[in-house]
This record gives C-alpha cells, structure tokens and sequence, in this order.
C-alpha cells in the first residue's frame, strides 16, 4: 500500500455500480435532469419569436409612418421596393401591403407577451425539476458514501493481522473518509453534470443543425478538438491525482501518529524534529498539488481559446448571413444561445475532468482494500466449532509472517489437557506471542496443525473459535465509553452483576467504585484516564466476562505492581481452574504454579516440564530464575520461600 498502486480505470465503475442498490430512486436525478435541460433548450426559441415579433412590429410601424410620407402620385413606383425589402410577394398592392403592416404591429405585443410568459413558467419548471435532480442527486451519493464507508469498515474489521502489519493506520483512515468523499462528490455532481453536457451538446446541436445548418458545420469541427483535449488531459491527470491521494495519506499517517504519540514526542522534547517531519510531509503533498494545479491552469485558458474561437467563426459567417438578409436578428440570437449551450459544457469539462481524476484515482484506492485479499477467512464447508473442552494441541507448527521469511515458530509441539495451565517463558522474540495468536487463529500456522478437541481450527468457522477463547492481549485497548461498556464489550446484553463479578475476580471493582460515578465512568480515549494497572484489570475482566474454556493471559500483568500483581495472581488461579489457560510472562512467579511450562528459545521449545522439573533439567530455566531472584527482586514475598526450598534441592 505504500507503494504506487496502478491505476484501476473499473474502478469507478464498479463505484458507479452502488447506485444499482436504488434502482429506482438513482434515476430520479437524470430524469429531472433531462425535463430541465429539456426547459432550458426551449428558451432560445421563445426569445427568438419575440425578438422577431418586436423588430417586425417597429418595421412596420416605421414603414406605415413611411407610406403616409409618400405622395400617391410615386407610390406606383415605390411599392415594389418596399415590398422586396420586406420580402413579401411583388404582387401585392398597397392596400395589402398596409394590412400585413398592421396585422404585424398588432401582432408584436400579443407575442411578446405570450412569449414572455412562456420564459417564466419554463425558468420556473427548470427551477423546480433542477431543485429535485440536486436532492435525489445528493441523497443517492451519500447513500452510496455510506455504503461504501460500511463496506470499508467490515472489510477491515475482518482483515487478517497480517494484513493490519503491513498497512498503516493513517492510510486506512485517509481511504474511509476522504477517498470516499471524492468519489461520493464525482457520483453526485461530476456524473450528473457530465450526463447533463452530453445531452445539452446534442440538444443544442441537433436543434442548431434544424435552424440553421450552415452557421452550425462552422462550429462543429470545435467540439472533436475539444473531447480530444479533455481525453489527454484526463489520462494526464489520473495518476497525479493518485499521487495526490498517497501524500494525503502520508500526511494523515504522520499526523495520527504524533497524536497518539503527544506524550512520548514531549517527554523526548522532539517537538522540533517531528515538526520537521510534518513540514516535509506537507511540503510533498503542496509540490504534488501545485503540479495538478499547473495542469488544469492551462487546461481551463486553452478551453476557453477554443470555445472563443469558435464562437468568433460563427460570428463572422452569421454577420455575412445577417448583411445578406438570410438571418433575421432573432435567428441570431436564438443560434447564440444555442452556440452558448455548446461552449458552457465544454468549460464544464475542465471541472468534470478534475473530479473525475479524483474519483478515479479514489476508487482505485478503496477497492484495493475492499479486493485485499484476506490470509486467514473460513474456508469452504466450515463448520461452527461445537461447545469445547478445551483440549489444545500443536502438532509440528512452523509459522512465517511472510512466506520467504525465516520461521518465527520452528516446529513446535505440546499438548494442553483440559483445565491445564500452560505458561510460556522465554526472550522477546522468542516466540510467545506468536504461539497464543495461533489459537484463535490471528495468523494461520505455515507448516503442521493446531486442534482443539481435535479440530483443526482451519476447520472450523472464525466465530465460533473465537467465540470460545477469552483473550488479554499484551497491549491493552479500551474503548472510549464507560468502564460497563468496556468490561461487557464482548458480550452488550451482561448485567450489572455479571459485571461486577467479572470486575471482582480481576480485582478491578474497588478501584472502580473509589470513582464518584463508579461504573458508569467514562475512561477516555484509549483509556488515557486509567493507569496501566488499571487498563489492565478491567482488560482481564473484559475477557472473563464471556466465561472461555480457553483462556490466553500475554502478559497480563506486566503493567501492574507487586502488590496488584499478587490480587490478580490469586484471582486468575481461581478463575483459571477448570479452564485451559495460556499464560505469557515474564516473570517466572507469575507461571510457578503452571502444569506445563514452555521454555522458548528463537522460536524453538528447548524445555518443557513443572517448575520443579525445570530447575532440575533447563538450565535456561534455571538461569531466568536465579537472574529474577537475586537481581531486579521481581519474586512476591510469597513465592520466597517456595523458591528457597526449590533452589535447595
């Protein structure tokens, strides 16, 4: 992802397809669309008949006036010009001449008027239909917005974790809100504003070539030259805007990480340095928008040079018509709007262009996600894993985090009988983590099988595994809401008293209750108002809560002191009787009481056995513990004398 996807040109298409979810409701905007593209094409035609209707009309007023100017002895000889000047047939005699004349000047205030009234009721008809195509419009690309956001969000909820290692969470944040935005604005405004040229290009023409089909082959060779231009310009500018998008993301990474951060970024004064960061991070994103600004500056000038030039052509050749008398004024008029029709859209398409490039290169940006392929997902035929025992087994796991990788985990085997609690002991790196993150199926071993009453966990449905184990991770996370809301977030219907008996057994419950509100307090951001103590604890009773046969501890402890490790210790060894328990530590007070302890080493189980059976056998064991013991005093007092009496034998 943080390279330079290519361009997917189905992309949008396949955005495009979300409208099919409302068939019906996603035509509304073109029809209205049509109706007032439609209003506004009959205008031109109205204002022709009343600019004609009002020149014939003082035409003929200025011509009667003439006529009673002439004297009756030259009218004989001046009929015959007036009636070639005004085209009307050479047959005619005065008193016919005269008739039309009048009928023309009554005539004028009863088309003006007519034609007038005409203008309003069609303004206002388009006024109408173009309100009710910007809301089906609007509505129909937020709906699509939300969709798209929806399908986002659960395909990253689902996305393995592998996935999650690969990717940063800034650039799936950037892709679920200001992708989809881009591509919501080019589906409610660009394809309707597109659709709309298309059938205000080919209105205007058609009406042009039926009014005057000379003046309009003087514009037609414009429009190829133009839907050439714009053609380049957008395969130009599809992949700048892609670009656009990648330095937005690394903006947008940058930035989420400092905040998370703050605290770490103060306490190191590194204010200035990552200020820094940021400065260089935006100064790429500036140098890649002033690069798509200077492409459609000269898009949009060359844009209009064409429109002007052709709008030149045709005010040369429809002065020539106008001087030779084949044109009447409102001819022209009419044609100028309809030339306007023609131009407007073009200059559209600059705009159109844009958010297309934007769209496109957003859509390519979603759908990398959304087609992300998922490395841990149910296979065909999977079936819910049925109320387990508890019984877990590795047989010869080899895991890699990427297939030409070196093993983390090399062949590793055990067996944990029902109720049993096995402790995992060794360096960081050694392989812990990765062993419980096999279990509920977080990654997929490379190599061998993990069963759990004898099912292959790849068997068996995620949910229904998972469902089953209870997990406290070694990062705790908690939820911005109450600390109910975290403690029951695995399972929304609890009572108050499941609880409280869950917060009890973590002993979790008198420091909640010390709070004025009490479960009802709200933690904050990440629980940035606990300590990690206390994170911690309600993290335990969060996962006790779902009561797991399967129980997985990484290192639940270790943001706890002395004195609460002990509470919690005392409580997990009665909570954790009867149910298979995986317990990482590093502290080897923590595992003493474990019916299998597995001592890892590179990935490796280079021991295995009790406490007693390791002091005996491991001497990596053996070192761990007397390091523990006599150097940084990390042993409860408790656990002294026990330990006193294991080293003296």
């Amino acid at each position: 992802m943080g390279g330079r996807p290519p361009l997917d040109r189905a992309a949008l298409g396949r955005a495009v397809q979300y409208l099919s979810r409302y068939r019906r409701q996603a035509a509304l905007p073109y029809i209205f669309l049509f109706v007032a593209t439609v209003s506004m094409l009959a205008v031109p035609g109205l204002l022709r008949r009343m600019i004609d209707a009002v020149t014939q009309g003082a035409v003929a007023d200025a011509v009667l006036k003439g006529l009673e100017q002439i004297p009756s002895a030259f009218m004989s000889q001046a009929l015959p010009r007036i009636l070639e000047f005004l085209k009307l047939p050479a047959n005619w005699d005065q008193n016919q001449l005269i008739a039309r004349l009048n009928a023309d000047k009554a005539e004028a205030p009863t088309v003006l008027v007519t034609a007038a009234t005409a203008v309003v009721l069609f303004a206002v008809f388009r006024g109408l239909f173009s309100f009710l195509q910007a809301y089906w419009a609007e509505r129909n690309s937020q709906s699509l917005a939300y969709d798209l956001r929806n399908d986002l969000f659960a395909k990253i909820q689902r996305l393995s974790f592998s996935y999650h290692d690969r990717n940063q969470t800034g650039q799936l944040m950037i892709r679920a809100t200001d992708d989809v935005e881009k591509v919501r604005l080019f589906i409610g405004q660009g394809l309707l504003q597109l659709a709309g040229a298309i059938v205000l290009i080919v209105g205007a023409l058609t009406i042009a070539f039926t009014t005057n089909a000379r003046l309009a082959v003087v514009v037609l060779p414009v429009l190829p030259v133009a839907f050439i231009l714009f053609m380049i310009f957008g395969s130009v500018s599809q992949p700048l805007f892609i670009r656009v998008q990648q330095k937005l993301s690394a903006l947008n990474t940058l930035l989420q990480e400092n905040l998370a951060g703050i605290k770490v970024v103060q306490a190191f004064v590194r204010e200035k340095s990552e200020q820094a960061k940021f400065n260089a991070a935006a100064s790429d994103l500036l140098r890649q928008q002033l690069a798509v600004a200077r492409l459609f500056t000269f898009l949009f000038p060359l844009t209009f040079m064409i429109a002007n030039l052709g709008q030149s052509a045709v005010l040369y050749f429809g002065g020539q018509q106008i001087i030779g008398a084949t044109l009447t004024i409102g001819e022209w008029q009419e044609f100028t709007l309809y030339l306007a029709y023609l131009f407007f859209p073009m200059a559209q398409f600059g705009f159109i262009i844009t958010q297309l490039g934007q769209a496109a290169a957003s859509a390519t940006r979603i759908f990398e996600i959304l087609d992300a392929r998922n490395d841990v997902t149910d296979k065909p035929g999977a079936i819910a894993l049925p109320p387990v025992k508890g019984r877990v087994a590795f047989e010869n796991v080899t895991f890699r985090y990427y297939a030409a990788g070196e093993p983390v985990l090399r062949n590793v085997s055990f067996e944990a009988q029902p109720g049993q609690t096995i402790a995992l002991l060794g360096a960081t790196g050694s392989g812990k983590t990765t062993i419980i993150n096999l279990i509920p199926r977080f990654y997929d071993a490379s190599e061998g099988r993990v069963l759990i009453d004898g099912y292959d966990v790849r068997d068996v449905t995620l949910d229904s595994l998972r469902a089953q184990i209870g997990i406290v991770l070694q990062e705790t996370t908690l939820f911005s809401g109450t600390i109910r809301e975290n403690i029951a977030f695995g399972k929304p219907e609890a009572s108050l008293d499941d609880i409280i008996a869950a917060a009890k057994a973590a002993a979790a419950h008198d420091f909640i209750m010390s709070f004025p509100q009490g479960y009802d307090t709200r933690v904050g951001e990440r629980g940035t108002t606990l300590s990690g103590g206390q994170k911690q604890r309600i993290a335990i009773a969060r996962a006790l809560l779902l009561d797991p046969r399967i129980l997985i501890l990484d290192d639940s402890t270790s943001s706890v002191d002395m004195a609460t490790e002990a509470q919690i210790q005392k409580a997990l060894d009665r909570l954790m009787a009867g149910r298979t328990s995986f317990v990482i530590a590093q502290r080897i007070s923590t595992v003493m009481k474990a019916d299998q302890i597995l001592v890892l080493d590179k990935g490796e189980v280079v021991a295995r056995g009790t406490h007693a059976e390791l002091m005996e056998d491991s001497a990596i064991y053996a070192e761990i513990y007397n390091s523990q013991l006599t150097g940084d005093g990390n042993v409860p007092h408790e656990f002294l004398p026990e330990l006193s009496g294991v080293s003296s034998q």
